[in-house]
C-alpha cells in the first residue's frame, strides 16, 4: 500500500475506500493532492482484494475545488511568456493538475481508461465544486447528502466546464446540466436526485453508510459483468469528453479579460466586472 498524505486508501470485505484528507481546507486540490488521488485510482484499479471502490471525504465536504492559490497557472496577472515558464517547470515536476487545467487534460478525466473498470461510488457531502464535481459526475455511482452543493464553478472562473457538463449530460439528459454549465451556480443533493445525476439521496452524515449499502448490491452481481457493464457506460462520456477538451484548448479563455477579472475578482472578494473581452 502507498504511503498518501492527502488521501488514504484502505480495503475491507471488497469494498475499498479512497478518503480526502485535507478537512481544515474542505479537501481543495493541490497538486500532490491530485497526483495521490490518480495513485490511488490506479492502486484500486489493480488490487485484486476489491472489487468496488468508495469515494468520499473527510470533514465538513467532499472537496471545495482546486486550492487555488497552490497553483501558479491561475496567477492572472503574470504575462503570457513568464507564464508559459511556469507551467513548463510545473510539467516538469509532475504538477500537471494546476499547469493543465486551462489547457485540457483529455477527456478521459480519472476514470475513462483502466484496466479491470472496476465500480466506483461517490459519496458526497458538504461542497463539491470545480473538479470534485468533474471527479463525482465521472464515478459510476453517486450518493449525495442532502447538504451537498456540487458546481460546474470553472464558469465562474472564466474557464470551460465542458468536460464536467459531458459527464453530468450523460447521466442527465436535460436542461438542468446545461443550467449548471452556463450559470456555475451550486445544485442542491435534492436537485441532483431529483434530475438523475445520484442513486440515492442520503440524511446528513449517513451519505457513507448508503454507500456502503450500494456497493453491497453491486457485490452480490458477477464482478466481471460489472465491469462490463461499467466499461460500457464510461465509454459513453469518453468520446463527447474528449471533443469538447480539444475545443477547449483552441478557445484559450485562459487569455481573454474576463479570465484576469474572474481572477482578480474572486482574491479581493468583490463582484466582478465582466466585458465580453
Amino acid at each position: 500500500m502507498s504511503d498518501y498524505q492527502f488521501v488514504s486508501y484502505s480495503v475491507r470485505d471488497r469494498v475499498a475506500y479512497l478518503e480526502f484528507r485535507r478537512p481544515d481546507v474542505l479537501n481543495a486540490f493541490t497538486n500532490q493532492m491530485d497526483a495521490e488521488i490518480r495513485g490511488a485510482l490506479l492502486e484500486f484499479d489493480l488490487d485484486d482484494r476489491a472489487w468496488v471502490l468508495i469515494i468520499h471525504g473527510q470533514g465538513k465536504a467532499f472537496c471545495a475545488g482546486a486550492d487555488l492559490k497552490s497553483y501558479t497557472a491561475f496567477n492572472v496577472e503574470t504575462d503570457e511568456e513568464t507564464r508559459r515558464t511556469q507551467e513548463l517547470d510545473a510539467l516538469k515536476r509532475g504538477d500537471t493538475f494546476g499547469s493543465m487545467h486551462l489547457r485540457g487534460t483529455g477527456g478521459e478525466g480519472y476514470l475513462g481508461r483502466t484496466v479491470n473498470y472496476k465500480p466506483v461510488i461517490a459519496a458526497v457531502h458538504g461542497y463539491a465544486l470545480g473538479g470534485a464535481a468533474h471527479l463525482a459526475a465521472e464515478c459510476d455511482l453517486l450518493v449525495v447528502a442532502e447538504d451537498t452543493q456540487m458546481a460546474i464553478t470553472e464558469t465562474t472562473r472564466g474557464m470551460s466546464g465542458s468536460r464536467t457538463w459531458a459527464k453530468m449530460k450523460t447521466f442527465m439528459p436535460s436542461k438542468f446540466a446545461t443550467e449548471l454549465l452556463i450559470t456555475g451556480r451550486r445544485a442542491t443533493g435534492e436537485e441532483l436526485f431529483r434530475y438523475g445525476l445520484a442513486n440515492r439521496l442520503a440524511g446528513n452524515g449517513t451519505h457513507v453508510a448508503v454507500a456502503e449499502e450500494l456497493a453491497q448490491l453491486v457485490l452480490a452481481a458477477p464482478p466481471l459483468a460489472v465491469r462490463d457493464g461499467v466499461r460500457v457506460t464510461r465509454k459513453q462520456w469518453v468520446n463527447l469528453a474528449t471533443d469538447l477538451d480539444m475545443q477547449m484548448q483552441l478557445t484559450r479563455l485562459d487569455l481573454t479579460e474576463d479570465f484576469k477579472e474572474a481572477g482578480r475578482a474572486f482574491a479581493e472578494k468583490r463582484r466582478p466586472n465582466f466585458a465580453a473581452r
